[in-house]
């Protein structure tokens, strides 16, 4: 029997989300003060038969934990106990920034989903950069035969006017790239006003080579390169970027951000009107995440990786993507539903299934 959704029910679905969120990640952060993070470490630790090397990097299990979680690199170390395969740090911005105003964190239980307006909420680079230094040798003196991995994602500051986008994802390249294992370029939430236009390639070119020669130079050495985008771009725009990603040499890209669309949600349709703008993640982003998984999939070569993310619940979904051609498979939404053992679970049905051929 598990625990946590009757404890959610209870405790959490009450309660604001946003102040519930700060709950459990601060519940889950207390366990590094304690003999439980060693006790969790071997309950949920990877098996050996998960691992695989992408990008040329070694991942313990190909799921991960998804941007937007863990966003100012808190609690890396403690995630990376809960069984993720990596932990993707941010969105970080280049300056520190408030966010939308709240409320902007809303829960649609009735389809397992979320709406969020958080609008890059962050400390800026400049102060999350010392964290993601700080992580690294604890994940590696932890995870002495296979360390979680650590991604950073970074997006342009609000105040920043598109003009100057280039410049402000590079002031936060040049400080956080040195401690990244790898770096994601988010150019797909909506919560930013005139981001997702950076996905017009002919904007997005040049941001991904300045990003990618800079990161290089700053960490001396190739930090792989990651483009973000958005579950709503028309099926020709997202052969235009697995093109660019191909003719840059970009490592990856990963599909997909949230999504503006509300179609076909059992939340009745006054709530949604009430809650109003943001981007919703969850269960019913799972079926349009699959088919942009599958359109890039076809249109790139193996060389460039492939991160599935939208409506990832369980086992049997993260198996689905890989079968689909994800190289690795994020979630997030369904943590919130699921709880601190969610990881665990999913590499668990992994390995049974890799294990019955």
């Amino acid at each position: 029997m598990r625990i946590y959704p009757t404890f959610f029910r209870l405790v959490f679905s009450g309660m604001d989300p946003e102040k519930a969120h700060h709950i459990g990640f601060r519940l889950i952060r207390l366990t590094e003060e304690t003999k439980a993070s060693a006790l969790l470490r071997r309950i949920t630790r990877p098996h050996p038969s998960l691992r695989r090397t992408v990008m040329g990097i070694d991942f313990p299990s190909p799921f991960g934990l998804a941007a937007g979680f863990d966003k100012e690199g808190h609690g890396v170390a403690a995630l990376a106990d809960l069984g993720f395969g990596h932990v993707e740090v941010g969105t970080i911005t280049g300056q520190a920034q408030p966010g939308n105003p709240k409320p902007r964190l809303f829960r649609l239980v009735e389809d397992r989903a979320v709406i969020n307006r958080m609008g890059f909420n962050n400390d800026g680079a400049a102060s999350v950069a010392p964290r993601v230094r700080a992580a690294r040798p604890v994940l590696a003196r932890r995870f002495p035969a296979a360390r979680p991995v650590l991604g950073v994602n970074i997006g342009k500051t609000k105040v920043v006017e598109l003009e100057d986008a280039v410049e402000d994802y590079l002031a936060g390249t040049r400080l956080l790239a040195p401690h990244a294992d790898y770096l994601v370029v988010n150019v797909s939430s909506p919560n930013t006003p005139g981001l997702r236009l950076l996905q017009d390639i002919a904007s997005l070119r040049p941001l991904l080579s300045a990003v990618g020669a800079e990161a290089d130079r700053v960490a001396g050495r190739h930090v792989p390169l990651l483009v973000k985008i958005a579950p709503d771009l028309a099926d020709e725009d997202i052969d235009d970027v697995a093109d660019l990603a191909r003719d840059l040499g970009l490592d990856g890209v990963i599909a997909t951000n949230t999504t503006i669309a509300r179609q076909g949600l059992a939340t009745p349709a006054a709530r949604i009107e009430e809650i109003g703008a943001g981007g919703l993640s969850g269960a019913p982003l799972k079926a349009r995440s699959l088919e942009v998984l599958r359109r890039l999939r076809g249109r790139l070569g193996p060389e460039t990786a492939v991160v599935s993310v939208g409506g990832v619940e369980t086992a049997q979904d993260v198996l689905e993507r890989l079968d689909a051609g994800a190289d690795l498979v994020q979630g997030y939404t369904a943590f919130l539903y699921e709880g601190p053992f969610w990881a665990a679970r999913i590499n668990r049905g992994l390995r049974k299934a890799l294990a019955r051929g």
